[in-house]
């Protein structure tokens, strides 16, 4: 079933004019509604402040999902995750966050997943990968886990059977994990 994506506000994060150009035509032809862009994670976070401060000005109500390379500069997309997931003046913690590299190396993936990501889509991508992207983060929001060295989704993908008596115990050296709803 086809998802009417025509409410989705997405930002854009990305460097290359090349690839932005493409990742902008994929989700229109996708049918998201309202796409905005930056070409780095620096410029990135004023629009998400401005999206916050003064929306007229900024042209969108609200900002549903970033969308955003790794590699850039001045700001790459780990520091603007980091941001989005941790910085006091972030307006939503929560918000649906996609890493796009060439790099899909196992270590690349679960260090995006470590800070926080939803979803990894790697360079280079079909319209096809994207749209199935977009759907699993549409379709399978995941809970947010909160303890002292992590925020973000809850990395576990899926609920497995476990035919055994249940081993883990907290103690007073156990971290604290707070499951949180977004």
């Amino acid at each position: 079933m086809a998802l009417d994506l025509q409410r989705l506000s997405v930002l854009v994060v990305e460097d290359s004019p090349f690839i932005r150009s493409l990742l902008i035509q994929s989700l229109k032809v996708l049918g998201v509604g309202q796409v905005l862009v930056a070409e780095h994670g620096g410029r990135a976070i004023e629009i998400i402040q401005l999206v916050q401060k003064d929306p007229v000005r900024a042209g969108a109500m609200s900002i549903d999902l970033i969308l955003s390379d790794w590699m850039m500069s001045p700001v790459d997309g780990a520091m603007l995750l980091r941001w989005v997931r941790r910085h006091k003046d972030s307006p939503d913690r929560f918000i649906p966050f996609m890493m796009i590299t060439a790099y899909s190396d196992r270590a690349r993936v679960e260090e995006a997943r470590n800070l926080g990501a939803h979803e990894v889509l790697t360079k280079p991508f079909t319209i096809r990968t994207l749209a199935d992207k977009l759907h699993a983060l549409i379709n399978k929001n995941r809970q947010f886990v909160h303890t002292k060295d992590y925020f973000g989704p809850d990395r576990r993908r899926q609920t497995m059977p476990f035919d055994g008596p249940e081993r883990r115990v907290l103690t007073d050296k156990s971290p604290e994990v707070e499951v949180i709803h977004g």
